[in-house]
C-alpha cells in the first residue's frame, strides 16, 4: 500500500504551532540550506525540538522514543546497513512479528521508509527519535568489532597458507589496500576514533591477541584467538612509523599521521619486546582540534583567575604536574595558546611534538644524535625567547637551566611526575637543583588530575557505605556525609559504564615568603608543612569532592584520587576546607 506524502508544514500551522509568515520564512531558508524542514524551523527559534517531536508522535500516531535510555540490541541495529543508517537517519530498534521498529529522526520521509523495508525485507512501523540521540546511538552501535573480527580471520587464513603469503609484501606501502593487514589496521583506527580513545594497546599473549582501547581513561578489551596476525601487525606499524623491522630486541618509538573520518590523527607509536612478541602502544592525537582554551578544560574559577595572572608574570618558572595522562600537555598548551602574541616569542622543547601550534618554535627532542632536553634548551636560550616550554624535567642539568632561566628574565613552563602541588619543590631538590634557584625561581605549582563525569542520562542517588561516611568526617567535616552524592547506573549512552567523558581537577601552591625560606634551606619537612598552612589552600582530594557534592563526578572517583595522594603531612586532613552542599 503507497504511502500517503505528509505536508507537516501545512500541519504545523493548521493546529496553530507555528504562523503561516514563519513556514514560509522558514521554506525560504531552507532553499538555501539544504535542511529539513524540521530541523529549519528549530534552528530558526520557531519551535521547540521537544514540542516538534511530540507533534509528530501526536499527528501520525506513532510512539516517540528516548534513545539515551532504549537497550538497543545490535542483531536488530545491524539489518540495517551503517551507510543506510547515516543516509537515512534511521536505526532499526525492534522486531516483533517480522515488522521492523525503526526509529527515524524525520517519519514524514516517505522515500527513506520505502527504501529501508526493500533492504529488510519486512515492514516498517516508525517511530520519532530526537536526532542528535539518533547519530550518537549509530556511533555507539556500529562499532568495528565483529568487522575487526573478521579481517582477523582473514589475515590469518592468509598466514597460514605459508609461503604464498610473505610479510615482506607489506613494505610495499598503504595502497596495497588489498591487503587484510592494512584493512584491518584501518578499521582498528576507525573504530578508535569513533569512540573517543586516546590509546591502542596491541598485546599478543600465548593463546590470544588482545587490542585494547583506553576511553575515559579506562581500557576496554578485545581478544582475538589468531594470535598468528599479532606479528603482521607489528611490521605494518613499524613501516608505518618508519622504525627498524629487524629490531624486535629493543624498544622502539616512532609516530606517523593518518586521516580517519576526516579527522587527521597524529599517531606516536612505542614497541616493546615482551613474552609472546611485542607489545605496541599506540597514542592517537587528534591534530584537527585546536587546543582546549584554558577556560574549556574544568579549571574552577578562582584556581583559573589565579593562575592566569601567574602567566602573565615576565619571569618565573610554573610547574603543572601530576602522573602520566593527567592533563598536564593539555593545560600547558592552553596557556600558550593564550600567550600566543605577535609580540612573544616562544620556544617549546618536546618529547614528542603532541599538537603543532603557529607562530611558537617547536622543537622535538632526539636522544639518539644527542640533542636531549638540557642541549635544546641551551640553544633555545640563544634565540631571544620570551617565554620557553619545556616538555619535562627528567634531570638536574635541565632542571637547573630552566630555573637559571626562569631567574634572568624568561618565563619557563614545564611539568613534572609528582603526585602533589607540595610535592614539587621537594622533587626539585632531590634531583640536585639548588635551594636558593628554586627558592628564587619558582612562581606556582599546578598539580592535577582527569576525573570521569557520570553520565547524565542514568546517574542516580547513591547510598553512602559506612566506611565513605568515615572517609568524608575524617577529611571534610563532621556534615561532609550528609552531602547528596550521585553515581551512575550504566546506560546505552555510556556503554553500561556509568560515565561519559573526563574533566579536570586542580590545586594550585603559590610560592610565599615561608615556603620560599624552607627551600633556601633546603628544608623539606618545614617546605612542606608551610604548603599545608598556606591561606586558600585546597587539596586535589577537597577539589573532586566538590565536584562530587555537585553532582558532576562520584564519590568513587573522590576515593581514587585521593588513594593517589601523596602523605604530605598529617596538616593535611586537619586543616582541609570543609565542604558544604
Amino acid at each position: 500500500m503507497a504511502r500517503k506524502k505528509i505536508r507537516i508544514g501545512e500541519l504545523l500551522v493548521e493546529n496553530q504551532v507555528i504562523s503561516e509568515a514563519q513556514l514560509q520564512s522558514a521554506l525560504a531558508e531552507q532553499k538555501k540550506s539544504g535542511l529539513k524542514l524540521g530541523r529549519q524551523l528549530i534552528e530558526a527559534g520557531y519551535l521547540d525540538e521537544d514540542r516538534f517531536l511530540e507533534f509528530l508522535s501526536q499527528q501520525l500516531d506513532i510512539p516517540c522514543v528516548d534513545l539515551a535510555r532504549y537497550e538497543t540490541r545490535t542483531e536488530f541495529v545491524e539489518l540495517l546497513p551503517e551507510t543506510h543508517a547515516r543516509r537515512f537517519r534511521a536505526i532499526v530498534l525492534d522486531v516483533k512479528d517480522d515488522t521492523a521498529l525503526v526509529g527515524m529522526a524525520d517519519p514524514t520521509n516517505i522515500f527513506a521508509m520505502d527504501e529501508i523495508e526493500r533492504i529488510l525485507k519486512m515492514p516498517l512501523e516508525p517511530a520519532v527519535v530526537r536526532e542528535s540521540e539518533l547519530l550518537a546511538a549509530i556511533d555507539r552501535n556500529y562499532r568495528r568489532t565483529s568487522e575487526i573480527h573478521s579481517l582477523a580471520e582473514e589475515l590469518h587464513d592468509e598466514l597460514d597458507t605459508g609461503s604464498d603469503f610473505d610479510l615482506s609484501q607489506l613494505e610495499a606501502g598503504v595502497e596495497e589496500s588489498d591487503a587484510a593487514v592494512v584493512r584491518l589496521l584501518k578499521s582498528i583506527f576507525e573504530d578508535a576514533v569513533q569512540v573517543g580513545t586516546s590509546d591502542i594497546h596491541i598485546e599478543p599473549d600465548e593463546a590470544c591477541l588482545r587490542i585494547r582501547q583506553r576511553i575515559d581513561g579506562v581500557l576496554h578489551e578485545q581478544k582475538m584467538k589468531e594470535t598468528r596476525i599479532a606479528g603482521a601487525l607489528v611490521l605494518r606499524l613499524k613501516l608505518m612509523s618508519g622504525l627498524n623491522i629487524s629490531e624486535r630486541r629493543l624498544p622502539q618509538d616512532g609516530r606517523f599521521n593518518i586521516r580517519v573520518k576526516d579527522r587527521n590523527i597524529d599517531v606516536r607509536v612505542s614497541t616493546m619486546p615482551v613474552q609472546w612478541g611485542e607489545s605496541v602502544v599506540m597514542r592517537l592525537l587528534d591534530q584537527s582540534e585546536n587546543a582546549l582554551g584554558l577556560d574549556k578544560i574544568g579549571m574552577p574559577g578562582r584556581i583559573l583567575r589565579r593562575f592566569r595572572h601567574f602567566i602573565r608574570q615576565p619571569h618565573g618558572l610554573i610547574l603543572v604536574t601530576g602522573p602520566t595522562g593527567s592533563g598536564k600537555t593539555t593545560t600547558l598548551y592552553g596557556a600558550l595558546a593564550e600567550l600566543n602574541e605577535s609580540t612573544k616569542k616562544i620556544i617549546s622543547v618536546e618529547d614528542p611534538v603532541e599538537y603543532r601550534m603557529p607562530r611558537i618554535q617547536q622543537v622535538q627532542v632526539n636522544t639518539k644524535i644527542g640533542l636531549d632536553f638540557a642541549a635544546v634548551l641551551r640553544a633555545a636560550l640563544r634565540q631571544d625567547p620570551d617565554i620557553v616550554m619545556i616538555g619535562e624535567m627528567r634531570d638536574q642539568e635541565t632542571a637547573e637551566i630552566a630555573l637559571r632561566s626562569a631567574m634572568t628574565g624568561h618565563l619557563v613552563f614545564s611539568t613534572l611526575h609528582t603526585n602533589s602541588a607540595a610535592g614539587s619543590a621537594a622533587r626539585l631538590l632531590d634531583m640536585g637543583a639548588e635551594g636558593f634557584l628554586v627558592a628564587t625561581a619558582l612562581s606556582a605549582v599546578l598539580a592535577q588530575r582527569l576525573i570521569r563525569q557520570l553520565c547524565d542520562a542514568c546517574a542516580e542517588p547513591q547510598k553512602l557505605t559506612p566506611q565513605e561516611k568515615m572517609w568524608l568526617r575524617t577529611n571534610a567535616g563532621e556534615s561532609a556525609e550528609f552531602l547528596d552524592f550521585l553515581k551512575g547506573r550504566g546506560c546505552p549512552k555510556c556503554n553500561g559504564t556509568g560515565y561519559r567523558g573526563r574533566t579536570g581537577v586542580y590545586e594550585l601552591l603559590e610560592i610565599d615568603e615561608a615556603m620560599a625560606e624552607a627551600l633556601r634551606q633546603n628544608d623539606t619537612h618545614a617546605y612542606i608543612q608551610a604548603a599545608m598552612e598556606t591561606r586558600g589552600f585546597r587539596p586535589l582530594s577537597i577539589c573532586a569532592l566538590e565536584y562530587a557534592s555537585k553532582g558532576i563526578t562520584s564519590l568513587a572517583e573522590v576515593l581514587r584520587i585521593a588513594g593517589e595522594q601523596e602523605d604530605i603531612g598529617s596538616g593535611l586532613k586537619s586543616r582541609a576546607p570543609k565542604v558544604t552542599a
